[in-house]
């Protein structure tokens, strides 16, 4: 299926990371000239890199998303170098903050919200007015199962990751009227080379992630894959009439089973 992403731009945010880098593969392979987007310089040159290596068409971009001016600058000058920014991913998030209310560490809530919510707000909104002054424009905006269900122990990840979901949403109802369409991805987890792994085998490596592939109605994990090509598709000519959807790559894990 030809997805029509040939003469669009798709920037993703994170895009040296693990699901980031395969959303940029995967946008790229389907014709897209993709901006590789992250604070590790080196990460993002990569990526690129391979990305021109099997042919595709990709710029690596350095912005630290909580710098307000900082994401001013840099979208202006890829938007210089580029002609606009067609797909936006907001990819980047931090994940490790690990505590319960009253026992985290506050230190980590207030970079959790900096990164994962503002920070996705800082990119969006230089982003999202020139999409809807040209009629067409896709927003992907990266959540969570634990964002969509609540994650024990996880409380400002979770926190942040729902607060996307209303984001998403409210970009979705406010970009119908101009061509811009607005989805939400929650993932299960999604590690690539566990995800063949059976329960029991996940068991010696990670009891957190052998009990999540036993609640998972498929039976395993999932891979970056799973999320990229989803990715993919709401970014497409195809997906023109979803909006304002949370759609999840869990393998069923968010289904009631007995």
């Amino acid at each position: 299926m030809d997805f029509g992403l040939d003469d669009k731009t798709a920037l993703v945010t994170g895009g040296a990371g693990r699901i980031g880098s395969e959303d940029c593969h995967t946008l790229a392979e389907e014709g897209a000239e993709v901006v590789v987007l992250d604070v590790d310089e080196d990460g993002a040159q990569e990526v690129a890199d391979e990305i021109e290596d099997e042919g595709g068409e990709a710029i690596a971009a350095v912005c630290d998303l909580t710098d307000r001016e900082q994401v001013a600058e840099t979208v202006g000058e890829l938007r210089e170098a580029t002609g606009g920014i067609d797909v936006l991913v907001n990819n980047a998030g931090m994940v490790d903050a690990t505590g319960r209310a009253g026992e985290l560490d506050e230190d980590l809530w207030d970079r959790d919200v900096l990164i994962n919510l503002t920070g996705t707000y800082n990119i969006t909104k230089e982003v999202f007015p020139a999409m809807r002054e040209r009629g067409w424009g896709r927003i992907i905006t990266m959540s969570s199962m634990a964002g969509w269900y609540g994650g024990f122990g996880q409380l400002s990840y979770s926190t942040t990751k729902a607060g996307l979901i209303g984001f998403g949403k409210t970009l979705a109802l406010e970009g119908a009227p101009d061509g811009v369409t607005s989805n939400i991805v929650a993932p299960n987890i999604v590690v690539a080379d566990l995800a063949d792994l059976t329960p029991d085998e996940l068991e010696e490596i990670s009891p957190h992630y052998a009990d999540i592939a036993r609640a998972t109605p498929m039976g395993h994990l999932g891979t970056e894959a799973d999320v990229a090509n989803l990715t993919a598709y709401l970014a497409s000519e195809q997906a023109s009439y979803v909006t304002g959807q949370v759609m999840g790559a869990t393998g069923g894990v968010d289904l009631f089973t007995y």
